[in-house]
């Protein structure tokens, strides 16, 4: 019979420890955001010593820069699944706006499902070994795929191509902002859920009608 020291090693495969670990440190960053992801604590619900955890991850730091990523590429995958939703038929410049629709409340819904993971994808974090912050926001998947949405207004001419230059930063700004609102923020503590609701929609209307507004 396997005894309680022993049972937690069976979580993992031989040689599999860093995505056990890895996966162990998501699901804390899950629920108690990038403060909760700690290496010992890591360690211990996969079964092994801080000793051989400290054989793939050299410091806290490292393993949060991990799942900072994983939490970013969450993110994306819940924005591309919303875009991937909208129906393709239809005028292309409809279409594309549709789509930025979605992204964005994807991006709202993903924050509000999932406060630690949003709040650990944009935690800050240094490069392993460097004394600087890792791959920015900008070149992450869920901001590159703003920036596609955008010019595929741009190029349905939904949007003057002179107004392009800066959107993507204009436009996240307002979403992330809003998403920051709701996670923990004023609009959470004093709207209602259906106050919360209407809150979102204006917010995604006037932030659309100011990029594709006609002069």
């Amino acid at each position: 019979m396997s005894t309680p020291k022993t049972t937690p090693r069976t979580r993992y495969h031989h040689g599999d420890l860093r995505n056990a670990m890895t996966d162990s440190a998501v699901e804390l960053a899950r629920a108690g955001g990038p403060d909760a992801v700690v290496l010992r604590e890591v360690a211990r619900r996969v079964g092994v010593s801080a000793t051989a955890a400290y054989r793939h991850f050299s410091d806290a730091e490292a393993l949060l820069y991990e799942v900072k990523g994983h939490a970013l590429e969450s993110l994306a995958r819940s924005i591309g699944a919303a875009v991937a939703a909208v129906p393709a038929d239809g005028d292309p410049g409809d279409v594309a706006v549709a789509q930025l629709r979605a992204a964005a409340d994807a991006y709202i819904e993903f924050a509000v499902n999932n406060a630690g993971l949003f709040m650990t994808a944009f935690c800050l974090t240094k490069v392993p070994g460097q004394q600087f912050e890792g791959v920015p926001f900008t070149e992450a998947a869920a901001f590159q795929a703003l920036g596609g949405l955008l010019d595929r207004i741009v190029e349905t001419g939904r949007m003057p191509a002179e107004r392009r230059p800066g959107a993507e930063i204009a436009a996240w700004s307002v979403v992330h902002g809003h998403a920051l609102l709701l996670v923990g923020g004023p609009l959470e503590r004093h709207l209602s859920e259906e106050e919360q609701a209407y809150a979102r929609e204006r917010t995604l209307d006037m932030a659309i009608r100011g990029l594709i507004a006609a002069d």
